[in-house]
């Protein structure tokens, strides 16, 4: 235990620090107590400590009015950490800046000390804030709110907001609480409602800014972009001026005179980032503005432990196994992008959910208040009902002490169950990564990771929930029977003392920038000027929507040509969420995003719910409704998937001889066709029935190699194993692309065949999940060699014989994970390896050295 001392925590700054939970290393003995047998049968594989560091406090600057002082002061804040206040300061005197400090670093006294000066010194003056979850966005509500600052009235504003109050946040509320969904549908759709705020907007603050990456994160920045635009609209009139400010900058001064949109003096973006890679350039593309970027975290931290935790081997008979590993229900995640499916072969090591379950059973009843993350919503709920079945098996009473939280859950109970875990009403919650942002979770002393989050970033902001108040802290990464999850836990090096990624995000990508033209035209037309505002490709883009009919041109410049506005998703889901209904109550139960609707509710299904398990009796696709009935069926459903692809263009090209790299424009179709049904005691399959459910499809950008068949021969890879090679080269190619590319493996999907038509040879495709690409592919071709020799050793260094889901099995495989062929993947990807390396060393251009 660290000595007592001071903390970040709350808003973040200087205060007491409470008495620490108690030893994690004792806590980790007692985990792995519980695994019988020698010491190989250790399931930890990795420890590493983390020391706890002293802060560095800073003085307050003297542009904070003594009234904000006193108010931080009733929170327990005394005085800034340094980098808070180097990056408030930053924003007072109108620079942008981006704060990208590690978790519990108190970054949200960054933005609040400027924006609540302002507020406080201009009676005008507003501020508009913008959180990717509306949890996050609650929690900084309450933050904002405890306060109790005069005038500044803090609201939220989202699709939980009834509508009665929504007209009195537009006409009252000076600090404004939102996403930028609801800023996209629901603010600048209705901008002239909004004008008295927009008007005086001081500051934009953007939080979590490092979650905006892929498509998503390219939509983000052209909304505020579209901000930026209808800010400019609405000159201000000017403030009595603000100690420290330059005129030129004072937030409520707008330019009255004529000229382009976007260049008048517009509210200062403050963004909070965890600890990321070159966080002022990505900042940069997300705003479109000059950046300055403060990335030395002064504030204290407790030690963590952190741990490598890889589940026991299952025995080998299939009859010994442990029947919720061998059902698997729900390690598969139905809500894949295009590609995926469901494994049909046996697990090798014991499920990671049923690993985490069991562990969060441990640390509740051990009295520790624990945060178990999971990648799906199924896995969330099969943790919690796991671990509330096992606490009141011993202890009857104990499992309410036990809860599931995921997106769905209707706003009362997501409210209600964040309550619960701050109180200490709740002492174990398995969530999504849904609560790995910012929310405050004073007081929970140890973390539970069930399988690699995708990204360094995502991983150390969900180990940094714990701790969160100063105290000793441990992390436990529990690795998924996967071939990214294996490597991790058994090469520490790729985790630790390693620097995060950067986040990846392309506001050029047409299926982004097309959209958001459209929507920036319907909000008032668009003129030369936006254009730039808009970035590369926008006059190109404009151009195609206006032979397509979307815009029309005039003097005064391009029109939206329809009443009804444009129907733009920001978060890639396909639209509008399926309501999941009890159909003989009427009951809404919760909801599923459209994109995953055709593998969580298609008929047949079982959906869960807190721990209660529905029968699907109908999915309405066109009314965006799924019925369902209770019943506790003694089976699993795991849906299964067909997937083609072919070639649209290619946009680079690497020719090795026998080996070509390329990348390039792909069209992915995918359709659900049938569904298994599994016994839960044994994993036995029942039967497969079929579904007809309409095709998707899909346009994005692929990287893939192909491989002549004479080179193959060479290598020893006989004719008939090529399928087999190339699908689990496939496999453990898109397992790996995480370690190099800001994704996880549910970002993206693949394809091989031992002759695809457009190339006519053999071919392996790895694709990016979202429309337009994500840029994963492009990184993924750029580093291809580094990307390809990772693929390689993953495989060529498990202890299987013939493949497990540890290398070369995948829990997408529309195919049932067959055939596969483990061997003759090292020699395929041998073949490669050497043909890249020979043309680099030949002088040439090749990406795949980069």
């Amino acid at each position: 235990m660290t000595s007592p001392a001071t903390v970040s925590a709350g808003p973040g700054g200087v205060r007491p620090r409470p008495a620490g939970p108690g030893d994690p290393g004792e806590l980790l003995r007692r985990l792995r107590a519980r695994t019988s047998g020698g010491p190989g049968d250790d399931p930890v594989t990795h420890v590493e400590r983390l020391p706890a560091r002293a802060g560095e406090a800073a003085p307050w600057p003297d542009w904070v009015p003594e009234e904000l002082r006193t108010a931080l002061a009733r929170q327990g804040v005394v005085a800034p950490w340094r980098h808070q206040a180097e990056a408030a300061d930053h924003a007072y005197h109108g620079r942008h800046v981006v704060i990208a400090t590690g978790t519990a670093s108190g970054k949200s006294l960054a933005y609040q000390l400027p924006a609540l000066a302002t507020l406080l010194a201009d009676p005008r003056a507003t501020v508009l804030y913008l959180a990717p979850t509306k949890a996050l966005a609650a929690d900084q509500l309450r933050a904002v709110a405890s306060l109790d600052l005069p005038g500044v009235r803090p609201a939220c504003y989202d699709g939980d907001t009834p509508r009665a109050e929504r007209d009195w946040i537009r006409q009252h509320s000076r600090f404004v609480l939102t996403n930028p969904d609801m800023l996209h549908h629901g603010i600048l759709p209705g901008h002239a409602k909004w004008a008295p705020f927009l008007r005086r907007l001081a500051f934009v603050v953007v939080d979590e800014c490092h979650t905006y990456r892929g498509v998503f994160g390219s939509h983000v920045a052209h909304v505020l972009r579209r901000l930026r635009r209808q800010v400019a609209r609405y000159p201000g009139t000017p403030g009595r001026g603000l100690a420290g400010v330059p005129t030129a900058r004072r937030p409520t001064d707008r330019r009255t005179t004529s000229g382009p949109v976007g260049t008048a003096d517009g509210p200062v973006f403050v963004l909070a980032s965890a600890t990321s890679g070159d966080p002022a350039t990505v900042a940069e593309r997300l705003t479109g503005l000059p950046v300055i970027a403060v990335t030395e975290d002064a504030s204290p931290r407790g030690g963590l432990t952190f741990a490598l935790w890889e589940p026991p081997l299952l025995p080998s008979s299939p009859s010994a196994a442990d029947p919720t590993d061998a059902s698997r229900p729900a390690d598969d995640d139905p809500g894949d992008p295009p590609g995926s499916g469901t494994r049909d072969a046996a697990p090798v090591r014991r499920s990671a959910l049923r690993e985490t379950a069991d562990l969060l059973g441990d640390a509740v009843a051990a009295g520790v208040r624990t945060l178990a993350f999971v990648r799906s919503r199924r896995g969330a709920e099969v943790i919690a009902t796991t671990a509330r079945r096992a606490l009141d098996a011993a202890v009857p009473g104990l499992g309410a002490r036990v809860a599931a939280y995921r997106a769905g859950y209707l706003r009362e109970e997501r409210r209600a169950l964040e309550q619960a875990l701050l109180s200490g009403e709740l002492l174990g919650l398995a969530s999504t990564s849904a609560l790995e942002l910012g929310v405050d979770l004073v007081g929970l002393d140890a973390v539970l990771i069930c399988g690699y989050p995708g990204t360094r970033a995502s991983l150390w902001q969900q180990a940094g929930r714990a701790g969160r108040s100063g105290q000793e802290a441990l992390a436990v990464l529990v690795a998924r029977d996967d071939p990214l999850d294996t490597y991790l836990v058994h090469h520490p090096e790729a985790l630790f003392g390693r620097p995060v990624e950067a986040t990846v995000l392309d506001p050029a990508n047409p299926y982004v920038l097309g959209p958001q033209l459209c929507c920036a035209a319907a909000e008032s037309p668009l003129t030369p000027a936006d254009l730039e505002l808009f970035g590369p490709g926008a006059k190109e883009t404009v151009e195609e929507l206006v032979a397509a009919g979307a815009l029309r041109q005039r003097p005064t410049g391009w029109y939206w040509r329809h009443p009804e506005r444009p129907e733009v998703d920001l978060r890639g889901t396909g639209g509008s969420p399926v309501d999941v209904v009890e159909a003989a109550t009427g009951r809404l139960l919760g909801t599923v995003d459209p994109g995953s609707a055709h593998f969580l509710v298609h008929p047949g299904a079982v959906y869960l719910h807190q721990g209660v398990s529905y029968l699907v009796d109908d999915l309405d696709l066109a009314d965006g409704c799924a019925l369902v009935h209770a019943e506790e069926p003694d089976w699993s459903t795991h849906p299964r998937d067909v997937t083609s692809l072919s070639v649209v263009s290619v946009r680079s090209y690497l020719d090795a001889g026998p080996v070509g790299l390329f990348l390039g424009e792909v069209d992915v179709t995918n359709q659900v066709v049938s569904y298994q049904r599994r016994r839960l005691s044994s994993g036995e399959v029942l039967d497969t029935r079929p579904l007809d459910l309409p095709a998707r499809e899909l346009r994005t950008v692929a990287v893939w190699f192909t491989v002549s068949p004479e080179a193959l021969a060479a290598a020893g890879v006989e004719t008939a194993d090529v399928p087999g090679a190339l699908h689990a080269a496939e496999h453990a190619a898109i397992g790996l692309l995480p370690l190099i590319a800001t994704c996880d493996r549910w970002d993206i999907g693949g394809l091989s065949t031992a002759n695809h038509p457009d190339t006519e040879a053999p071919t392996v495709f790895v694709y990016d999940g979202h429309p337009g690409g994500a840029g994963f592919a492009e990184r993924a071709y750029g580093v291809a060699s580094a990307w390809l020799s990772a693929t390689r050793d993953a495989i060529a260094e498990c202890g299987c014989e013939t493949g497990c889901p540890s290398c070369v099995q995948s829990p997408k495989c529309g195919n049932g994970n067959n055939p596969l062929a483990k061997a003759e993947a090292v020699r395929v990807l041998d073949v490669v390896l050497a043909n890249l390396a020979t043309t680099a060393s030949a002088g040439s251009d090749d990406p795949g050295s980069r």
